[in-house]
């Protein structure tokens, strides 16, 4: 399965993967790679805080388990589709915290975060 955004207008970028998607695409489907953890579908508010319309470079997987882009932008193994290079934002903390209890560690995709 493949994933790109149905237009170029609202645009965002998942802030656990990079997934770039239009806003609706988020809320109708959630993320493709992430929703078992933040459970995007059909909950705008959590979109609006889960995703940002602020990212750097946009990279188009193809092959997600052979590419080296993917190994070297630590999305290896995702679904097919548009990712962006850097993800400006953060993580709401108690989104964070929920990831933890579920045994998921949540990495920055902000490349000026250091």
């Amino acid at each position: 399965m493949e994933v790109v955004p149905k237009d170029l207008n609202n645009i965002r970028a998942c802030m656990m993967c990079s997934l770039l998607k239009n806003t609706e695409q988020f809320i109708l489907d959630g993320c493709d790679n992430c929703d078992q953890w933040l459970s995007l579908k059909n909950n705008r508010e959590r979109v609006l805080e889960c995703t940002s319309p602020n990212y750097e470079g946009m990279i188009s997987l193809t092959n997600p388990d052979e590419s080296w882009v993917a190994r070297w932008q630590g999305i290896r193994g995702l679904v097919r589709g548009m990712y962006a290079i850097s993800v400006m934002g953060k993580m709401p903390s108690h989104i964070q915290r929920e990831l933890e209890r579920q045994g998921r560690k949540y990495k920055s995709r902000d490349l000026g975060i250091k």
